[in-house]
């Protein structure tokens, strides 16, 4: 069995070795992408609670629940 603490360097050695590697956003491109999340996200929501009410009052109207 390997020694626990050379698995951690090993590890942390990887790690960082890889993260270099990355290639990082700007903050220009990171707040153009959150803007564009944040956005799809606002009209995900309007459009599953519009559904959401117009599928309640079909609901309501056949069973007779109004």
């Amino acid at each position: 069995m390997k020694n626990p603490i050379v698995a951690i360097q090993n590890l942390y050695n990887e790690t960082t070795s890889e993260l270099k590697k990355c290639s990082w956003p700007t903050r220009q491109e990171l707040y153009e992408s959150t803007v564009v999340v944040v956005s799809s996200l606002i009209i995900l929501s309007l459009f599953v609670s519009i559904a959401d009410w117009l599928f309640e009052g079909a609901v309501r109207y056949i069973t007779g629940s109004m």
